[in-house]
């Protein structure tokens, strides 16, 4: 999987108005919640003001009122936009076509990697900038964005079956529980990166984060399956 070959600046809320203008929805409202997307993910949703969101769209308080009734209101729009959004954004992103599921997970690692690019602005969650901060003075904006990240893990619960019967793995665990576990390292590699201010210290976590999956799932070199002893898992950190 080559960077080259991978769309990073899809990822960027300040590019999504070209790929949505296809639908029909009217133009000042497709900039509004763009420019929500950006403006909470720069500075949280509780400091998001509307004039914030007007400001950096372009449009009038007038034109706001028009699509949306308050900031709740848009940051329930602004969230299924982002729903809408990231799905097809993994949807189409090039860890699927690996033939292995042990692969596919590593490379949806790298994937996650590779669009630690730009600003932090440019590559953090705005789901998970919302929960962080809103869970309980806004529990339906929250919720909606709960429901995305919580979807998203789903997505990887396929591939995560697939190489726990492909490979011999230790413990009592499930899919589920691996594919949370890795959107924890994710967000949690998100708010490292916000505390110092550098994307590297994101970056470092899912350096571990691929780490950890090779050791959990134990392939032997060459390919041909083995079953690793429990001493040796213990050894290489593998859930026990």
């Amino acid at each position: 999987m080559a960077l080259a070959d991978i769309p990073i600046s899809w990822y960027r809320s300040y590019q999504l108005i070209g790929m949505y203008m296809q639908q029909p929805e009217h133009e000042s409202k497709i900039r509004l919640l763009d420019a929500t997307l950006k403006v909470v993910r720069t500075k949280g949703y509780a400091a998001t003001r509307i004039e914030d969101i007007c400001a950096e769209a372009g449009v009038t308080k007038g034109s706001f009122f028009h699509h949306f009734t308050s900031k709740e209101d848009i940051g329930l729009a602004a969230a299924a936009r982002w729903d809408s959004f990231t799905n097809d954004f993994f949807a189409n992103a090039p860890y699927h076509q690996l033939q292995d599921p042990l692969d596919r997970l590593l490379a949806y690692v790298d994937f996650r990697k590779a669009i630690l690019t730009g600003d932090l602005p440019d590559f953090t969650c705005f789901a998970g900038t919302v929960v962080e901060e809103a869970y309980r003075t806004h529990p339906d904006v929250s919720g909606a964005c709960g429901r995305n990240i919580l979807a998203h893990a789903k997505t990887l619960e396929a591939d995560i079956d697939a190489a726990m019967r492909k490979y011999p793995v230790h413990g009592k665990w499930t899919a589920e529980s691996l594919a949370l576990h890795m959107q924890a390292v994710i967000q949690g590699g998100f708010v490292l990166a916000k505390a110092t201010g550098s994307a590297a210290t994101a970056a470092r976590t899912l350096e571990h984060l691929r780490r950890y999956l090779e050791q959990t799932f134990s392939r032997p070199a060459g390919g041909r399956r083995r079953q690793p002893t429990r001493a040796k898992a213990i050894t290489k950190g593998a859930p026990v």
